[in-house]
């Protein structure tokens, strides 16, 4: 048998030994295996910020390790704050990492060492995030601006302001299955400025909170530099229950939200 021969079949064989051992064993520890489903949803204390009226908010997001699939986790034991446990999480997760979801109140005697903790419940994981009002943990507008947008441009000179949220659909009732029109308005100080025609204002609409997944048409409104942008969706809800739905409008750097509740109805029923 030819060298070449005995090392074509030696190769062959450490390959299917590995193929054996399966993938997941073969990748380095900073190299997880990352799912499309299935998988665990963390979340995330950003920090926490001083208002301009003296008051104080914790920020928190989450890292949703699926690829694909949308968790939904509903307020109770599976999602809850201590204390709590409704402090205004969503219930509805999106893939991949999402910061700066959503703020907590922090009452005015809340000490420097005393803890508000997330626990997350999701594919049969648990996971959860801590927050307490450590001084290094201390959040500026700026760090803020740049990790809700795109990370991409710096705080502008003058500073940025954020979008304005100028008009919207009210809560409402609805049937499911039948597609609702909903709409958001907002106005921007044109910061930052549009680069090579990229960048504007606009409005995109998220599932916040609901017991099941909805289909926007569209998801967002273009981009637009300027003027004020109107964002309207056809809403399509498959599963009776009550929904927190978000239209956020982005400047690329900072947000403003305007909520509405819709509750959702059997056929038939209003």
């Amino acid at each position: 048998m030819s060298r070449l021969l005995v090392i074509s079949i030696l190769a062959a064989a450490s390959f299917a030994t590995l193929a054996a051992q399966g993938i997941k064993d073969q990748l380095p520890p900073e190299m997880p295996v990352r799912h499309l489903a299935g998988d665990s949803v963390q979340p995330a204390f950003e920090g926490w910020q001083r208002l301009p009226d003296g008051h104080v908010v914790m920020w928190f997001g989450y890292y949703n390790r699926n690829l694909q699939e949308q968790v939904n986790v509903p307020i109770g034991p599976n999602n809850s704050f201590a204390p709590g446990p409704d402090q205004g999480q969503p219930t509805h997760f999106y893939p991949r990492r999402q910061h700066f979801v959503f703020k907590v109140d922090v009452p005015s005697d809340w000490g420097q060492d005393k803890k508000m903790i997330w626990t997350l419940t999701a594919n049969g994981e648990t996971c959860t995030a801590g927050g307490w009002l450590q001084p290094e943990w201390e959040l500026d507008e700026g760090v803020i601006q740049m990790n809700r947008g795109s990370g991409l441009t710096p705080p502008a000179d003058p500073p940025n302001k954020a979008p304005s949220i100028t008009g919207g659909s009210r809560d409402q009732t609805v049937q499911a299955g039948a597609p609702v029109t909903l709409t958001a308005s907002a106005t921007d100080d044109g910061i930052p400025k549009s680069r090579g025609g990229h960048g504007g204002l606009s409005i995109k609409w998220i599932l916040y909170r609901g017991p099941g997944d909805v289909k926007f048409e569209p998801e967002a409104s273009a981009p637009v530099y300027g003027k004020p942008v109107e964002g309207t969706t056809q809403v399509t809800f498959t599963t009776p229950g009550a929904y927190w739905i978000r239209a956020i409008a982005s400047d690329g750097l900072l947000e403003a939200n305007h909520d509405i509740r819709v509750t959702v109805v059997g056929p038939g029923n209003r």
